[in-house]
């Protein structure tokens, strides 16, 4: 049964409303505005308040400011029930939020009429809104899991890169975390904030895994080369960024609708060898021509290949790799995505010691793959 709370300072109105409702509805009732908002927020709830304008102390216009202003009772609504009965307070009880306008004497009908189409319009309202958030719980549970698979198969497609080179290891990892550092280093810079909000950022993130997806297409007898490779063989592994965004540009196409993650992980995937000065590959960029994207996987994925062990090298100290990155201002590198990295410099030693790569496990990886390819 519905509730229905009246609210008037004068015992005779509130007993002829409550005569006239009770058979129909749970009817409380408050003398004053003050009683009226204790009641309002009590148990039962009313679903629909007839309420007094001219009442001492708080009137009902107080009353119902005071109702609009709480979440508790936002949408409960609110007949005024008066004597005053000029267009001007009409206009003004339902300018603040009153959904019908009863005038006094009442006639029980009219009441009755109108008490029952408001409630049948909360109820409609109520049912809706417990409609919608129904299918939003269930939008943001079917969201949640699209975002899961997605994130499963970027990691998938990235691992099959990974599985491929023995000396990537955590790098997947650690360059995700760089791009993060200095994605919020730049996020309010002017040249970067337009396209750094906060939605591109986690997309950067997710996309970062498969900038070197191109290399499941370099030979074994080049990507499984223990030692520095010659010109030539030289020429074939920098294939693996175009062949990338080939990979990348397929999948593309084989979709329905375009997705933002894979837009960016084709950049990033063709063009984070290009250099600043145009002296980089595939294509010879110069500048901003050069995605911003691929401009942060730049310095992300030299830094780590600079501290990382390879067969034809060992790992540089710190210090040396930020003097290498530092060098490449303006040469190799977008010289304000350098000055965000001097500036992230701590986190990014923090992210490398968190995701370092043991010497047991460069040496288990391996013998895997050794063991795979004598298979």
């Amino acid at each position: 049964m519905p509730a229905i709370l009246i609210v008037d300072d004068t015992s005779v109105n509130l007993s002829l409303l409550s005569e006239l409702l009770q058979p129909h509805y749970q009817v409380r009732a408050a003398n004053s505005g003050a009683r009226a908002l204790q009641v309002a927020v009590s148990d039962p709830q009313p679903d629909l308040i007839l309420l007094d304008v001219m009442m001492p102390e708080m009137d009902g216009y107080e009353v119902i400011r005071r109702l609009q202003a709480d979440i508790r009772t936002a949408n409960i609504p609110v007949i005024f029930v008066t004597s005053l009965e000029s267009i001007v307070d009409e206009e003004h009880g339902l300018a603040l939020g009153a959904v019908d306008y009863i005038s006094k004497p009442i006639k029980p009908a009219i009441v009755l009429a109108r008490v029952k189409a408001h409630l049948e319009l909360k109820a409609a309202r109520d049912w809706l809104q417990d409609r919608n958030n129904v299918l939003e719980v269930e939008v943001s549970r079917r969201m949640a899991e699209n975002f899961l698979i997605q994130d499963a198969s970027i990691r998938a497609l990235a691992h099959l890169a990974e599985i491929r080179d023995p000396e990537t290891g955590n790098h997947l990892r650690r360059t995700q975390g760089y791009i993060n550092a200095l994605c919020q280093q730049l996020k309010d810079h002017p040249r970067f904030s337009e396209f750094l909000t906060p939605q591109r950022i986690q997309l950067l993130i997710k996309s970062a895994p498969l900038h070197d997806i191109g290399k499941v297409g370099i030979p074994d007898h080049i990507l499984l080369k223990p030692g520095k490779l010659t010109p030539p063989e030289m020429q074939i592994m920098k294939t693996h960024s175009y062949l990338g965004y080939l990979a990348i540009q397929q999948a593309e196409q084989d979709l329905e609708y375009p997705l933002d993650f894979l837009h960016l992980a084709k950049d990033i995937a063709h063009y984070h060898h290009e250099k600043w000065d145009g002296s980089g590959y595939p294509d010879g960029l110069v500048g901003d021509d050069i995605p911003i994207s691929a401009r942060l996987m730049a310095i992300a994925d030299v830094f780590d290949a600079l501290i990382s062990r390879r067969v034809y090298k060992e790992a540089f100290t710190i210090e040396s790799a930020v003097n290498i990155i530092t060098q490449g201002k303006a040469k190799h590198f977008d010289p304000d995505i350098v000055d965000a990295f001097l500036v992230a410099r701590d986190e990014f030693v923090i992210i490398a010691a968190r995701y370092a790569d043991s010497e047991e496990s460069l040496i288990s990886k391996v013998q895997q793959l050794q063991g795979v390819k004598l298979r």
